[in-house]
């Protein structure tokens, strides 16, 4: 009835509200109860859910009325046509059969038996859902008064199944939250490694992730790059293809169309998807589709004669025996595609060969497999007569169908370790040896988390573990459909290396279909505007860019330490560029350094030679030795430069330019204050040479350059210089050079070399016009203006200098700087002692100035 007036509604509402607060709480299951298709009690058990019966009947539900339950619908349309599913009763066994090995088993679980409850999805999604639940809650219905809340233990330690990837999404969605271990044998889908969104999921199948990938690669291979995809379209096929879509465009194929369908989705979309294919000009198709909707399809395209078209299938169907059979008319011969490892459970075949209606106490499912088997009926009553009678003992040896077809052993082997990787994380957590501490309550986080660290070996060789996204190693054979002896198609394993060889047969000549041609190597493919990628124009590498194959999608750069050839094919190694001993300019170089160091050891013999002469005697001996010590060092170490940088050789260059410098110019400047201090020292009440004797010079000489040397320490240790390869300066050359590490270390090791020669100049400059026949000061002075010249001009020719020409203005400038300090200072004394003997004495080296001490 309708009611009027909305308060007495809420009155109503109100009632009920505190009617039901008034009641007892009790813990009431809510819905009928679900039995089992298949059960056995045990003290571990475990749950299973397949779809015996791959499809049902929807029935419109007016709301006026209890709905039916699935189960009812699923069965009901047994009565017009069995929709029994003998792949999923062989998974069911393969299961059993894993139970009963482990219960026998005296090393694995001693002592723990393990018992199952196996249930029906139906093929409908709600329904795995529901079984899911019935099997973690119990499917008994007690009403209990409780003061608590309605929670109780899980009734199953872990779940097997989905086969497809949709229900097992949402059974693994509904029961992650209680960390309920799934483990599926065929739900590939990508999408359930998400840990996530699905933490309790795992699986010994591999994922799509790996599949998707490899079959564009297999397409790109034989160069098909103008291809159709047709795929299921729930979470397998949509994501699946969506990742080969993906991986494809990246590898240049393109997608003239993509389509998808469902099983039960009206003859009118299939038909609509047939004329897609028939329209189209590509003649490879990408079937990415579950066993079950492949059925549909080949159902389909039988009376249109489809054939001359390459499939590439997808692991579902590629290796189903069922399906090549119901191919009558040829439309997969030459199909390709990828399956999984071929694989072995020992023992497994005679158990299923050896299955019987009558030994079942749960007999409803197998009288109904059986009556589908052997197409018989078993009788209801005594009195009942019928034809065809099924007696329970028929042998199934000579049988030839869906159930005795062994082809899908590598799925039934996932199922086996499903079963065993349950019972081996068990075997853990109950710590068993040679028998077990059984708990009655387990918690299911704790299993999770032993199933995932689980890693062993079957007695058949399979080694059985999980990553972090609950999944397995993925491992895939290429397999090709060719005509059999026997049976209408052979399932024909290809090796990598047989790819290219006759051993493939494909539906027709291998086809050809591109919107452009084949780019050569030496250019990249650029799509043309407006068009899909398949159409492109052949363009060019850029400079320093490569492509060595056909129909690139890109020039790959050349790596830093190479550079492309003229033909764009290869990267050549670029040519390494450093000032060597072999360059005319490091030779050239190298001769003068050496020149200069022999000219200076010469001018060294010389003032040795004529050591207690007056001129040497009057110049400072000692400071002069030490200077052309100092000046032979400078020629030296310009050759630290030539040659390749190393590391030490980096770090030794600037170090010790700057140190003998620094060494040069303290006798330099000790030079100077010697003849500025004897000056002085001549004036009356002036005694400054007291303040500046030898002890004083050697002690200033030492202290200036000691300066340098922590300067320079500081710099090795904070940040030396190190060798680097310049890239940047030329495209085609490598310049090998030192990296200065510290700027400030380096420019703080030529500021201080610049200031010590603008104060000798500066000195220098003042003694300039001393009153003595040979004044030294004016050679320094000279000797100054020509070292701060070089220098000046050194700077911006440096950092102007590409590559071994900055180095070879650095070795100019030591060596011009070097040689001026020689000529200037030493070489008039050389002259005078050589060819002016008669004025090398101390009347003349006297001249009007007042005696002074030598």
């Amino acid at each position: 009835t309708r009611v009027r007036n909305p308060s007495c509604a809420l009155l109503q509402l109100l009632l009920l509200v505190s009617s039901s607060q008034s009641e007892d709480k009790t813990c009431r299951r809510r819905g009928d109860p679900e039995i089992p298709q298949l059960s056995k009690e045990g003290d571990v058990m475990l749950g299973g859910i397949f779809s015996f019966h791959s499809s049902w009947m929807n029935k419109q539900n007016p709301y006026t009325e209890k709905p039916l339950p699935l189960e009812w619908n699923c069965f009901h349309f047994l009565l017009s046509e069995s929709s029994l599913n003998f792949r999923e009763f062989q998974f069911a066994q393969a299961m059993l059969f894993a139970i009963e090995e482990i219960n026998n088993s005296t090393e694995l679980l001693p002592g723990v038996s393990l018992g199952y409850h196996i249930y029906d999805s139906c093929g409908s999604i709600a329904r795995s859902v529901k079984v899911a639940l019935d099997l973690t809650n119990g499917n008994d219905n007690v009403s209990s008064i409780s003061e608590g809340p309605c929670t109780r233990p899980v009734q199953v330690q872990a779940l097997m199944g989905e086969t497809s990837s949709s229900p097992s999404t949402a059974i693994a969605t509904v029961i992650g939250p209680f960390h309920i271990p799934l483990i599926s044998h065929f739900a590939t889908c990508a999408c359930l490694s998400d840990e996530s969104k699905y933490p309790s999921f795992l699986r010994t199948v591999p994922s799509d992730y790996y599949q998707s990938r490899a079959l564009a690669h297999l397409v790109k291979h034989f160069g098909w790059t103008w291809v159709g995809a047709v795929r299921t379209n729930d979470d397998y096929g949509n994501n699946g293809m969506a990742t080969f879509t993906e991986t494809a465009q990246q590898l240049g194929i393109c997608l003239e169309y993509s389509v998808s369908f469902f099983r039960t989705d009206p003859k009118e979309k299939i038909q609509k998807i047939i004329d897609i294919i028939k329209a189209s000009t590509s003649n490879v198709i990408i079937a990415f589709l579950s066993h079950m909707d492949m059925d549909v399809l080949i159902r389909e395209l039988s009376p249109h004669n489809l054939t001359g078209y390459q499939w590439v299938g997808s692991e579902s169907w590629i290796f189903d025996s069922q399906i090549a059979a119901m191919d009558k008319n040829h439309i997969l011969d030459g199909a390709i595609g990828l399956s999984i490892s071929k694989s072995q459970v020992s023992g497994l075949r005679e158990f299923m060969l050896d299955v019987r209606p009558l030994k079942s106490s749960n007999n409803g499912l197998f009288r109904e497999f059986w009556e589908a088997l052997f197409s018989c009926k078993f009788k209801q009553s005594q009195s009942e007569k019928i034809q065809g009678e099924c007696t329970g003992h028929e042998d199934l040896t000579g049988v030839e169908n869906g159930f005795t077809d062994m082809s899908l052993m590598p799925i039934f082997n996932n199922v086996y370790k499903g079963v065993y990787a349950v019972a081996h994380a068990l075997h853990n957590i109950l710590g068993c040896n040679k028998t077990c501490i059984y708990q009655n309550k387990l918690d299911p986080y704790l299993v999770l988390q032993h199933i995932k660290m689980i890693h062993f070996q079957t007695r058949d060789g399979d080694v059985v573990y999980f990553n972090k996204h609950g999944d397995p190693a993925a491992k895939y054979e290429i397999i090709n459909w060719q005509p059999g002896e026997k049976t209408s198609v052979n399932f024909v394993t290809v090796e990598n290396t047989t790819l290219d060889n006759d051993l493939l047969l494909f539906s027709m000549q291998v086809p050809v279909s591109v919107c452009s041609e084949q780019c050569p190597p030496g250019t990249q493919k650029l799509l043309q505007k407006g068009k899909p990628v398949c159409c492109h124009d052949c363009i060019r590498c850029a400079e320093g860019e490569m492509s060595n194959i056909t129909d690139s999608i890109t020039c790959v750069r050349c790596p830093p330490e190479s550079w492309s050839n003229e033909r764009r094919d290869a990267c050549i190694k670029k040519e390494a560029e450093f000032l060597s001993y072999k360059d005319i300019m490091g030779i050239l170089l190298t001769t003068v350094s050496l020149f200069g160091t022999s000219l200076t050891a010469a001018v060294a013999f010389i003032f040795f030679r004529y050591r207690k002469t007056p001129l040497v005697r009057a110049n400072n001996s000692e400071l002069s030795f030490l200077l052309l010590l100092s000046l032979t060092l400078c020629f030296l170490c310009s050759l630290t430069f030539i040659g390749q940088p190393s590391e030490w050789s980096c770090m030794l260059r600037h170090t010790a330019f700057g140190i003998t410098f620094v060494l040069c110019l303290s006798c330099v400047l000790g030079k100077t204050m010697v003849v500025l201090m004897a000056f002085k020292a001549t004036l009356p009440g002036e005694n400054l040479m007291k303040w500046f004797g030898p002890t004083q010079q050697r002690l200033s000489v030492l202290g200036f350059t000691l300066i340098q040397i922590v300067i320079c320490i500081l710099w090795l240790t904070l940040s030396p210089p190190f060798p680097i390869k310049n890239f940047k300066e030329y495209k085609d050359k490598i310049i090998l050079e030192c990296a200065l590490g510290s700027a400030v270390g380096f420019w703080s090791v030529l500021g201080y070399i610049g200031f010590l020669a603008m104060l000798c100049f500066v000195f220098a400059f003042l003694a300039r016009k001393l009153p003595d026949n040979f004044n030294e000061a004016k050679f320094i002075t000279f000797s100054m203006l020509i070292f701060c010249t070089v220098w000046i001009t050194f700077i911006p020719a440096y950092v102007s200098s590409p590559g071994k020409y900055s180095v070879a203005v650095e070795i100019f400038a030591i060596l011009a700087s070097s040689f001026g300090l020689l000529i200037c200072i030493f070489i008039p004394k050389c002259y005078i002692m050589l060819l002016r003997p008669e004025n090398n004495t101390k009347k003349n080296m006297m001249g009007k100035m007042p005696q002074r001490p030598f």
